[in-house]
């Protein structure tokens, strides 16, 4: 019996054909969307205590210690499991106490706010189902999945909610987040957020909680902000991105990889307009590993900002990335490095180079 030809120029290769993202259209029911308000799969084990703070930075050793404080002050808190709120039972939830009920991480990227962001969901002693953890895009999705007040009333049982990446530059998301916030205080529900930089910001060497703090409106008395400083860890003592991989060495890779995907990179781009972002996590389930072909500098803004949410979600789920064509630091034009979302393309650049290098050890392990 003969076997498929081997695609050209890749010699022989595995008779398993590697996955395609582009061939996948997931679904996603409103009730995953609140089950999966955990840390991601990256930040599972991360604690406190795994968290090394830069000796030379003071201000990361004093965040842990406070947010180990606020942790251990969450004890006690609103009543109710989310999820028997969710169908509009359980007892109302009580009033939050006076005083702030919210931390605000504020530093730049890669300094580690969305690991001690974790590591406080983590240490909160509740029950899992009573805590929640989610981007900004996540919860904005959540509310249109469920509807405001069904939103409200499902959180409103938990004790912390966590919001990784707080989207200071959608004015309209900012006010609809921030009045679903006011209500979760009101009920006793503790906060914890950190955030990117308002455009026109950026760039300046600045941090960002005061606009986070005005953005916010009425819930600033609410927020203590910690400032963390600090360089993007992922790029401290590490080497330079590597260079990207052949056609050929990417093509051998994915078929040799179990669980790896294989697409040419303006098709997934393509695709990735067809499909929300708040899917773009199940999109990638079950991948061990991506693999591209052609990459090339993104063509527009759109495009761009949907492919920063890709590299996000592969980031969280620690899904190494192999690509041919183009290195990734020339993805984004300088126009876009120097516009409104300049901290967003620079965190995808950073995260995708990060799985690039681990990326590595695939074709290593040929």
């Amino acid at each position: 019996m003969s076997s498929s030809p081997a695609p050209s120029g890749t010699g022989p290769i595995a008779e398993a054909a590697p996955l395609s993202l582009c061939a996948r259209e997931p679904h996603v029911p409103a009730d995953r969307l609140v089950a999966e308000m955990v840390p991601p799969p990256r930040f599972d084990s991360v604690r406190f205590s795994t968290y090394i703070p830069d000796p030379n930075q003071p201000s990361q050793t004093e965040a842990v210690q406070v947010l180990e404080s606020f942790a251990a002050g969450l004890g006690q808190g609103a009543g109710g499991s989310g999820k028997r709120r969710l169908f509009g039972f359980g007892k109302a939830p009580k009033k939050a106490p006076a005083g702030p009920r919210g931390v605000y991480l504020d530093g730049g990227y890669g300094v580690g706010k969305t690991h001690l962001l974790a590591s406080l969901w983590h240490a909160t002693p509740a029950e899992p189902e009573l805590k929640a953890f989610g981007t900004f895009v996540e919860l904005t999705n959540l509310v249109g999945a469920l509807g405001f007040q069904k939103t409200v009333q499902t959180l409103s049982g938990h004790r912390l909610l966590c919001i990784d990446e707080f989207e200071l530059d959608d004015p309209g998301d900012t006010v609809l987040v921030s009045t679903l916030l006011g209500k979760l205080v009101d009920a006793g529900v503790a906060l914890a957020a950190t955030s990117n930089t308002l455009p026109g910001k950026l760039g300046e060497g600045r941090f960002a909680s005061a606009d986070f703090l005005r953005e916010i409106q009425g819930l600033s008395a609410h927020f203590r902000a910690l400032r963390i400083d600090g360089e993007d860890y992922r790029h401290r003592g590490l080497p330079e991105a590597p260079p990207p991989h052949s056609d050929e060495e990417v093509t051998k890779t994915a078929h040799a990889t179990g669980g790896a995907s294989l697409d040419a990179f303006s098709p997934l781009l393509e695709h990735l307009a067809r499909v929300h972002p708040s899917r773009y996590g199940a999109l990638t389930d079950g991948i061990r590993a991506v693999c591209l072909t052609g990459v090339r500098p993104v063509p527009d803004q759109s495009t761009a900002l949907r492919l920063v949410v890709l590299a996000d979600r592969l980031y969280d789920r620690e899904v190494p990335v192999m690509a041919s064509g183009m290195p990734f630091d020339q993805l984004f034009s300088e126009e876009m490095l120097n516009g409104g979302y300049r901290k967003k393309y620079f965190r995808a650049i950073s995260r995708l180079t990060a799985l690039a290098r681990d990326a590595g050890k695939l074709a290593n392990s040929r």
